[in-house]
């Protein structure tokens, strides 16, 4: 079955939402929101979920997931405001626990911090399937850039998050906690394996060099032939060693510190104190 797929990007973090619908239904999943959030002064907006949720309602469909494909590092999702308005269950790889546990101890937060996934409504393992209305959802764990990675195979649409990216700009970064190149090729394999027609929806753009315009999609046969990091039968060996010196030029993402924090927790903000005010922590020389 072909889904329809609603596209929502959002140039600040580079970042592409999606809304995907049962093709004669009213169904529907929303895959990796954004909640805005000014790094300077420490402020929330939610203009970009508030359009997802807009189109959501103008259309009448139901919500019956909000997916995550992994622990974003570039912007805090919006899962739990869209929740709050629309409705859906929140999913995310059962792996989230080996995440929060890392990053439980990265930023000091003691035992009052559950290390068990509990925050999200569903934990999804390798194999496992879910429906949005007649659509049939399949879960692919593709770890290598983050432990908790997956692509959810939606119809005959893949929705990658970081593990992919378009076929000009080629692959995600394996240089963070629980990363791994040589995992990451074998999840991307896993990926290729896939028809070639499939329908490859990329979590980020950034416009590769002489491209002027962003874009998302992509296939299977697209990917095995033209990706610049892993296309043409690359080996193993090949792209380990451009993944790993490549990611030794590159610095970190303008907002991981107070993402790492909110997604981890599903969305939701760290516990408020007893003015209910709420505090986000900048450890020093931990990542």
């Amino acid at each position: 079955m072909k889904p329809f797929v609603k596209a929502f990007f959002d140039e600040a973090t580079n970042t592409v939402s999606y809304v995907v619908r049962e093709p004669e239904g009213r169904a529907c999943a929303i895959v990796d929101s954004v909640l805005d959030f000014d790094h300077a002064s420490g402020r929330t907006d939610t203009r970009s979920a508030d359009e997802i949720i807009a189109y959501v309602q103008g259309e009448g469909l139901n919500v019956e997931w909000i997916l995550e494909s992994h622990v974003h590092a570039d912007h805090l999702s919006a899962a739990p405001y869209i929740q709050e308005k629309t409705g859906g269950k929140i999913g995310i790889g059962r792996n989230i626990t080996v995440v929060q546990d890392t990053f439980g101890k990265v930023f000091n937060e003691g035992t009052e911090f559950q290390r068990d996934g509990s925050q999200f409504d569903q934990l999804f393992d390798e194999g496992d399937s879910f429906h949005v209305g007649q659509l049939r959802g399949d879960v692919l764990h593709t770890p290598g850039h983050t432990p908790a990675c997956l692509t959810y195979v939606i119809g005959d649409a893949a929705f990658v998050g970081d593990t992919l990216f378009m076929p000009d700009f080629g692959t995600a970064r394996c240089d963070f906690p629980g990363g791994s190149s040589k995992t990451l090729y074998e999840s991307i394999q896993k990926i290729l394996s896939l028809p070639d027609e499939t329908r490859i929806y990329v979590g980020h753009d950034y416009k590769a060099p002489g491209r002027d315009e962003y874009a998302w999609e992509t296939t299977v046969g697209e990917q095995k032939a033209l990706n610049v990091h892993i296309g043409q039968g690359k080996s193993i060996e090949e792209f380990v060693q451009m993944r790993d010196a490549r990611d030794a030029t590159l610095g970190m993402p303008r907002l991981i510190l107070p993402s790492l924090q909110v997604n981890m927790r599903a969305g939701q903000m760290p516990p408020a104190d007893e003015k209910g005010d709420v505090f986000l922590k900048l450890p020093v020389n931990k990542i």
